[in-house]
């Protein structure tokens, strides 16, 4: 995607990581903030020597460029700036973005080359569609937070999972835009919403619960639908997840893990089903059994079995992973605090990923506003009026 030219008028998870995709993937991605402030995910925390925890996560690769919406100064530099531009995607309010006149619809009736893209929490129109949206909110709306938790207590997702599904959508779309222009050389304008995003991610439950009549049921770490699958604590300390996928594995299971292969005939656990409706007896024999075992044991008995299992890990046992470290998958990016980890794309592919730095707010002002400047500076697929 060299010589692409993006420009992210964006703030917060949902925008920034679609866009950090693009820029991971070769794109030159302008980033455009508010004076003094910029992205409010500047502001979220202190964690990363200084800087905040999602804006690094979110924003290498990219150019910050200061702008003023406000004044009229600020939005013609911007008019110009997109007028150069083959992509463009934002998630303000969309009243605010249509006052600017840059919402996607807008955009590509002024620049008819131009892949643009709106993320919004509930999508234009409708009843929702001026209400403030945030992931949690977004959730609860889609029905997450009813199926996460425990049987007493619903809970969130521990990521901002409807900005991630959201963010995905856009770059996907943008990308199957992109193609279609090559192809007609028509740009598109796109919407993605937050609830849709998300509410697609949830179709499982949604089949479920309204076709069968119930909501699946909030099991903690366990499975909902599924029996034995879920966490079990070793003699040791450990915690090992488990997970069991049909019959043959259940007999096997029962005869080299458990080690009990009358388990395999008893009614009680006869199906899958009726492991579920017995999950807490089932679960109380399991943790008997890996309650007298240590971690090597279980793992040694699990792996002879060739039942799947995984560890529960902590943040600082996941940077540690022996599985990244072996694939090389970690990498240095710069920031203005000095360098920190960062993943490569999850996509191996032949290209080679740029995993640029992590802007200071407005450290690209000077030099997009000298290219702007300067015609003769245009990339060749610029999308003029």
């Amino acid at each position: 995607m060299a010589g692409l030219v993006v420009v992210a008028v964006e703030q917060a998870v949902a925008a920034p990581f679609a866009t950090r995709q693009l820029a991971d993937l070769g794109a030159r991605v302008i980033k455009v903030e508010r004076p003094g402030g910029g992205d409010f995910s500047r502001g979220y925390d202190r964690t990363v020597n200084g800087l905040a925890s999602h804006f690094v996560w979110l924003n290498r690769g990219k150019e910050s460029i200061e702008l003023d919406l406000k004044s009229s100064e600020g939005r013609a530099v911007l008019e110009t700036l997109i007028s150069r531009a083959d992509v463009v995607v934002q998630n303000l309010a969309p009243a605010a973005a249509r006052r600017l006149g840059i919402d996607a619809k807008a955009l590509v009736d002024r620049f008819p080359r131009l892949v643009a893209c709106d993320i919004s929490g509930y999508g234009s129109g409708g009843p929702y569609a001026d209400r403030k949206a945030y992931d949690l909110l977004i959730q609860s709306e889609s029905g997450l937070v009813s199926i996460t938790g425990t049987p007493e207590t619903p809970a969130k997702a521990g990521i901002a999972i409807a900005d991630i599904s959201a963010g995905m959508y856009a770059y996907s779309g943008v990308l199957g835009a992109l193609l279609q222009r090559g192809r007609t050389g028509e740009g598109q304008a796109l919407e993605v919403s937050m609830l849709e995003a998300l509410g697609e991610w949830m179709g499982y439950p949604y089949y479920y619960g309204c076709y069968g009549g119930t909501d699946p049921a909030r099991t903690g770490a366990s499975h909902a639908t599924i029996a034995p699958y879920g966490p079990v604590a070793t003699a040791t300390g450990e915690v090992l997840v488990i997970g069991l996928q049909n019959q043959r594995e259940w007999r096997v299971f029962c005869e080299r893990v458990l080690r009990r292969p009358e388990l395999g005939d008893d009614p009680r656990f006869a199906e899958n089903a009726d492991r579920v409706a017995h999950r807490d007896e089932l679960d109380g024999i399991v943790a008997d059994v890996f309650a007298r075992l240590p971690l090597p044991e279980a793992c040694s008995r699990l792996d002879e079995a060739a039942i799947a299992y995984g560890r529960r890990r902590t943040m600082e046992e996941f940077a540690g992973h022996p599985q990244l470290a072996a694939r090389d998958r970690w990498r240095r990016v710069g920031t203005s605090a000095g360098a920190v980890d960062a993943l490569l794309p999850p996509v191996t592919a032949g290209w080679d990923t740029p995993m640029g730095d992590v802007p200071a707010l407005g450290e690209h002002t000077d030099s997009v506003l000298a290219w702007l400047a300067d015609p003769a500076s245009d990339h060749g697929g610029h999308l003029g009026g």
